[in-house]
């Protein structure tokens, strides 16, 4: 019985050691180990993708054109929400990859603690916000007038159920920080798979429209926070926590130090977005529908270089946390060479074929030829986002999520708002031109980035040769 006993015990004790390896980025094959951890990301942020992509094709297919906009208009206010708040959670993630790679796991109880206390906070804000002001909203995306209504149900309806969606991202941080992928892909499986049978259930035989995609979405999230709350109960850590961590504390400052920055980032990436939607809108229902449908095609598009970028913050910030940048520079050499590749495919693709994936979401031939237009604008960025992306996935790694902000603020507001404007005001207005100010925005980016990298790479050398 006891050989039994013991036995079993050598058998965990050996599952926790391979677990443990698995999720030490310090050592090992670069391509085997980032490829490994970031495959998860990416399966996740493709259901999660999904969650949009399904209210849009079930709206457009069982509810109306105007649906359809308003669906396209409020998931570009949810995109911006979720992305700041994902912004904010890559801080508990960068910091827990620190302090692991760096011995101190005594550490992340307390950060953990802090976290909580300032993502309640923030999900009472962004409720009130976007129940109280919805409508509001809707008018300041000139959401067709058609749509406008629809707009505004759909912001007031997700917003309400916020903080499903907050503490999702939340957890997904944290395993993240451990070096654990998978689970969460897990959490969003199962949210993915429950959202299309709400949006069936409330739009195809309820009716619902708009307020039924919405609904699908937050019960969706609901579920996948309590399957994960369940779970982390449940597996074992390498770190404990107790209640009374959970307060503001030393760490909060970091938390906000870190993930201030990160989420102002995302803000301000997403507010653009917002601000191009708005342009669109501004031609007319069928611009706006094909916007939309864009919108969403290319939320799949660039998921190869967003699950490369946050995987390079974990790779990244635990070989820092280790002295070792060695290593992380070669990380991010292999994540640009990567994702470039795919993005070859993926832009030859658009070109060629593009019209046969816009005509998922809609059967409106117009609708189709104005989405596709966008894409053949916008389809460069596959080409320059991976080498953008993999720099600000090496200096957020390295906790320099200021310069990620001010580079993202001077793409946003120097070359991608002004050229999507002037572009729209035209006589003949054309979608192919303004979605050219995704790349152009992205190429002055990645120069602003070379230099800070040479800047950066300098002085980390003298601070060195210093030590």
């Amino acid at each position: 019985m006891k050989g039994t006993e013991i036995k079993l015990q050598e058998e965990v004790q050996s599952e926790q050691v391979k677990t443990k390896d698995s999720n030490d980025f310090t050592k090992g094959s670069i391509p085997k180990k980032m490829l490994r951890f970031m495959l998860p990301i990416f399966g996740a942020l493709v259901l999660q993708a999904m969650y949009g992509a399904v209210d849009l094709f079930v709206v457009g297919r069982f509810g109306t054109t105007a649906g359809l906009s308003g669906v396209s208009t409020g998931s570009n206010v949810l995109n911006m929400v979720t992305f700041t708040v994902t912004g904010f959670a890559m801080a508990v993630t960068i910091l827990i990859g620190n302090y692991l790679g760096a011995k101190r796991n005594e550490k992340i109880g307390p950060l953990l603690g802090a976290a909580i206390c300032l993502f309640l906070i923030l999900s009472g804000i962004l409720c009130a916000v976007m129940v109280i002001f919805a409508r509001p909203i809707a008018v300041l995306m000139q959401s067709p007038e058609e749509a406008l209504e629809l707009t505004a149900t759909y912001i007031r309806v997700c917003g309400a159920g916020i903080v499903f969606i907050v503490a999702y991202n939340v957890i997904s941080a944290v395993f993240r920080g451990l070096g654990d992928s998978k689970t969460p892909l897990f959490f969003v499986f199962i949210a993915c798979m429950a959202n299309i049978i709400g949006d069936l259930l409330f739009v195809a035989v309820f009716h619902m429209n708009v307020a039924g995609a919405a609904l699908a979405t937050v019960l969706a999230q609901a579920l996948s926070v309590i399957l994960s709350l369940i779970v982390m109960k449940r597996k074992a850590l390498p770190f404990t926590m107790k209640r009374s961590d959970i307060r503001f504390n030393a760490e909060t400052v970091h938390i906000l130090k870190v993930g201030a920055p990160l989420a102002l980032q995302e803000f301000l990436t997403q507010f653009s977005f917002m601000c191009l939607c708005a342009f669109v809108n501004a031609l007319g229902l069928e611009a706006s529908s094909g916007y939309g449908v864009a919108s969403k095609l290319i939320s799949f598009i660039m998921l190869v270089p967003s699950s490369l970028a946050q995987s390079m913050s974990s790779f990244v910030s635990q070989n820092v946390g280790a002295h070792n940048e060695h290593r992380a520079k070669k990380a991010m050499t292999f994540g640009m060479a990567f994702a470039f590749c795919v993005g070859i495919v993926i832009f030859t693709l658009i070109q060629l074929k593009g019209d046969i994936a816009c005509a998922l979401f809609s059967t409106d031939q117009a609708v189709i030829a104005d989405a596709w237009d966008y894409l053949k604008g916008f389809g460069a960025e596959t080409l320059v986002t991976p080498f953008l992306f993999s720099f600000m996935g090496y200096f957020t790694g390295h906790e320099r999520s200021l310069f990620v902000m001010v580079q993202s603020i001077a793409q946003t507001f120097i070359v991608r708002l002004p050229v999507a404007y002037f572009m729209s005001i035209q006589a003949n207005a054309s979608l192919v031109r303004i979605g050219l100010a995704a790349p152009l925005a992205t190429s002055f980016g990645i120069v602003l980035n070379v230099i800070y990298f040479i800047y950066y790479n300098r002085k980390y050398i003298r601070s060195e040769e210093t030590a």
